[in-house]
Parts: structure tokens; C-alpha cells; sequence
């Protein structure tokens, strides 16, 4: 436990975002000094205490143990008033207060947020050289060589990508299909074990063609850039039913001019050769089979529910079918599992040859069953997760793939990054501009966010629709209604 005492209620979310990243699984009460004492506090249950003092333009922070003996302090005269400054100060003080109490070095720094690509590509963009965008990266948020090398060169390709798209009257489309054969131990989406909810799929999939039919209706005016059906698990559905779906999204959207279709078919225990044959009659090219393990141990650990050979026999079944755009996913940093399981996970994936990969850290969700049961499940030591991301660099490197996409999660092991790289031109566009936030994504079924980007005003609008599925299929009128509201750029 840790107590966070501020005498102002300033920049308190980003002192507990830097404590989680240096103190990782720990929780923290923050409590505002000016009402401390009419509160009866056990100190004594407290590890660390923190204390935080605004005062006469500067800054003062305090660190102890739970018994009071002081660890480290802190000062700053002369604290910015711009808010962004201040923070950036704040931040920067408490980092290198917490690395001397410590001992650790972060690989991002102060960086807390979840798409740092957004630093270089706004300086980029203001005519700034990469060179100086890493200067910047390096001087304000303190981040490491290492990431300054990957994150500038993420959003060089970025850049290079986006510079094709048309944002004028376009959109892009995102489907949620949130049944599961099972739910991973890791996960924490909006989504349903089919064997339970399997009588209700055709029900979802009546409200779903509702929404899509409206919603095409609204947005006829706007050309689509991109489609991406995810979840869950979309090839949960079975063959009659997936071609249901793209028939009624040939019906309503004009799909011929879109740049890419992309149908997550994460589970390789939900293929066959029906569906891929249904989804390679109407022309999708992109899928995602994602084994996240190549160990079978660690499968069945984290509930998957399918075998080594059964990820094999998908990805096979996938090239047979004429599919030659295949990414894959890797989790890195999942229970027990050691630098020797990772390498065997990516020789496997190299001797497949998938034309992308997207690398995650593991991420510890609130509303997951393994943040539910840590201790049974303890995260992995910063130290290895940061070699197993150097041995992935290394492998898609070596599989002719560069980093075109990145983003961080809160509680990621070892405070990284989730990375995606690509052969030239097998690149997802819609994982970049849902990162970059540079076009508006009309999001369709249970859990879905739609994001209205206005550019000129630089402000996005978010309309969620409800998560779950009986209430989807039970207010869809109303999930409709929502985007009636929606002003477009």
C-alpha cells in the first residue's frame, strides 16, 4: 500500500500513473491533506508514503516508509503555471526521485500515456527532424535510447502510411463480435463463451444488421478507407452466419474503393475451411490468427483451449485458401514462461512466416480473472519482458518486417509497449489511424466506441454503445439513436 497526501488536488492521476509504473500491482490511497484530520489514518499499513506540497511557485516531494523514516525528498522553485509544463516538471522530479529510492531506470521515462508516437508525429508534423524529436523525447520525458530509436522510427512509417489516406468525407467501419470459445485468463473485453451464449448469437446478429443498415443510411455521404471486425472472437460464428454478415455489409456500404478488410480470426480453434472459403468469396484479404504462445504449457494455463498443432493447422488451412496478408499475435510476459519459451514461440511463428506480427506486453486488466488471482500468477520481472521484446525486434527484423504501429497499456509488464510490425505494404491502416486518431471510426455491435475525429477543432467525440449483449440486442433502437447525434467534420 501506498498513501498519496497532497495538499492540491493537481496532476494526481499522473503521480499514481508514475508510483504503478516503479511500484508495479501495488495500490494506492490518495488523500488531500486539508481534510487529513478529521481522518484517522493507520500508518502503519502503509509500505511507502508519499507526500506531495504545492507551495510559493515550487514544488516539494517527500517519500518514507511506512514507520515515517525518510527515503528520499525532492524540490523545485519556480513550478510552470502552464498546465502541461507543470506537470512535465512535477513528473520529471518525482521520476528521478523514485529511481534514487529505487535503483530503477524506466525504459519510457516519465511517459505514461498509451500512444507516445503522438510526440514525434505533432513535431514532425511542425516541420521538426527526428533528430529533435529525440532530443525532446530524451530531455523532457527522459526516455531511453532504445525507445527513442523505436519510437521515432514507428512514427516515421506512420507518417509515410498516412500520407496516402484521403481524409476528406471518409470514415472507417469497426464490427464487435463479442463471442468467445472460451475466455483467456488475461482477458479483460467485452466478451461471451459461445457454448453459453450460442442460442443468442442469431438474435445479436439481427440487432447487429439493424445497426449496420441505419448506420450506413447516416454515413452515406462518406467514403469507407478501411473495415476491421473484432471482438471476441468474430470466427465464432459459424460459416452460414459469417456470410449473413458480409453479405449485409455489401448491402449497405459500398466496400469496392476500401483500402482494407481486416477479420480477426484470432482463435485458431474457431477455423475451418468453410469460413475461410465464405470470407475468401467476398474478397477479405487481411486476417489475424494469434497464438500468443507457441507453448503449449502456457495454453493451457491461460485457458485457451487449443493445441500447439492447432494453431499450425489454421494458419495452414488460411494459406491454402489463397489468404496472403496473416498477422499474428504474441503476448509477452504471460505466467511462468522464461526467455527460452519466447524463442521457441518465435522460431516457431519466423518458420510459419505470417507477413505481420504485433508484439504485446502483457497488460494486467482490472476486470480480468489473472488480476483476480496475481499471486497464483505473478506478472514477470521488468528485466526479462524487456529481453523478450528485444528478441521480438530481432525476429521480425530478421522476417523483413518494420515497426509501423505502437501503443502502452496501463499495468503492462515491465511498463513497455504493444509493438506491430509488417512486411512492406502488409501494413493494418486501421491500427494506425485508430493510434493517431486522425479519422473518424463509426464502431458497430456490443462495447463498440465510435470516434468522431474533428480535426480542425482538435477535439474527438466518443459514443459508446452498451457491452452487453442482451442489452445490445434489447436497446439497439437506442444504440442507433446515439449516432443520430452525430455531427460529422
Amino acid at each position: 500500500m501506498i498513501y498519496l497526501f497532497l495538499n492540491k488536488e493537481r496532476y494526481e492521476n499522473d503521480i499514481r500513473a508514475l508510483l504503478m509504473a516503479f511500484y508495479h500491482g501495488e495500490k494506492i490511497l490518495a488523500r488531500n491533506m486539508e481534510n487529513m484530520a478529521d481522518e484517522n489514518f493507520e500508518y502503519a499499513a502503509a509500505d511507502r508514503i508519499l507526500t506531495v506540497i504545492y507551495g510559493d511557485g515550487g514544488l516539494k516531494l517527500e517519500l518514507r516508509s511506512g514507520s515515517k523514516e525518510l527515503l528520499g525528498e525532492k524540490g523545485y522553485d519556480g513550478l510552470p503555471e502552464d498546465r502541461k509544463e507543470g506537470k512535465n516538471v512535477l513528473k520529471s522530479c518525482l521520476y528521478e526521485l523514485l529511481t534514487e529510492v529505487t535503483g530503477k531506470v524506466l525504459p519510457w521515462g516519465t511517459l505514461t500515456g498509451i500512444r507516445p508516437t503522438k510526440i514525434p508525429m505533432a513535431m514532425y508534423e511542425d516541420g521538426k527532424s527526428r533528430e529533435e524529436a529525440a532530443a525532446y523525447l530524451r530531455e523532457t520525458y527522459k526516455v531511453s535510447e532504445e525507445k527513442i530509436r523505436l519510437c521515432t522510427r514507428v512514427a516515421e512509417n506512420e507518417r509515410r502510411i498516412l500520407e496516402s489516406v484521403d481524409y476528406n468525407k471518409s470514415l472507417s467501419l469497426y464490427i464487435g463480435i463479442p463471442f468467445c470459445p472460451t475466455i483467456c485468463l488475461y482477458c479483460s473485453f467485452s466478451s461471451y463463451p459461445l457454448n453459453v451464449w450460442e442460442k443468442e448469437v442469431d438474435h445479436y446478429l439481427e440487432a447487429l444488421f439493424k445497426e449496420i443498415q441505419q448506420v450506413s443510411e447516416m454515413m452515406k455521404d462518406y467514403r469507407l478507407t478501411t473495415v476491421y471486425m473484432g471482438g471476441g472472437t468474430p470466427t465464432s460464428l459459424n460459416a452460414r452466419q459469417m456470410d449473413r454478415l458480409l453479405c449485409c455489409l455489401e448491402r449497405y456500404f459500398d466496400l469496392n474503393g476500401i483500402r482494407e478488410f481486416t477479420i480477426e480470426a484470432g482463435r485458431p480453434d474457431s477455423l475451418d475451411m468453410d469460413k475461410l472459403w465464405v470470407m475468401k468469396a467476398h474478397g477479405i484479404e487481411r486476417i489475424s490468427i494469434n497464438p500468443q504462445t507457441l507453448n503449449q504449457r502456457t495454453l493451457d494455463v491461460i485457458g485457451r483451449r487449443h493445441s500447439v498443432e492447432d494453431v499450425e493447422r489454421a494458419f495452414h488451412m488460411a494459406r491454402q485458401a489463397g489468404f496472403s496478408n496473416i498477422n499474428m499475435d504474441l503476448i509477452l510476459g504471460l505466467p511462468g514462461e522464461t526467455s527460452e519459451d519466447v524463442m521457441h514461440t518465435l522460431s516457431g511463428v519466423r518458420a510459419m512466416g505470417p507477413e505481420s506480427l504485433t508484439v504485446h506486453s502483457l497488460a494486467v486488466k482490472r476486470a480480468s480473472r489473472l488480476n483476480q488471482n496475481l499471486e497464483q500468477y505473478p506478472p514477470a520481472p521488468q528485466e526479462a519482458v524487456n529481453r523478450m521484446i528485444g528478441m521480438a525486434l530481432e525476429t521480425a527484423e530478421a522476417m523483413g518486417m518494420e515497426p509501423y504501429y505502437m501503443y502502452r497499456q496501463k499495468n503492462m509488464a515491465g511498463n513497455l509497449e504493444n509493438v506491430g510490425y509488417a512486411k512492406p505494404g502488409k501494413e493494418c491502416l486501421y491500427n494506425i489511424l485508430i493510434m493517431e486518431e486522425k479519422q473518424s471510426i463509426i464502431a458497430l455491435g456490443a462495447g463498440g466506441s465510435t470516434k468522431i475525429v474533428y480535426p480542425e477543432e482538435k477535439r474527438i467525440e466518443r459514443i459508446e454503445n452498451v457491452k452487453s449483449v442482451k442489452d445490445y440486442i434489447e436497446r439497439i433502437d437506442e444504440m442507433i439513436e446515439r449516432k443520430h447525434n452525430i455531427k460529422k467534420q
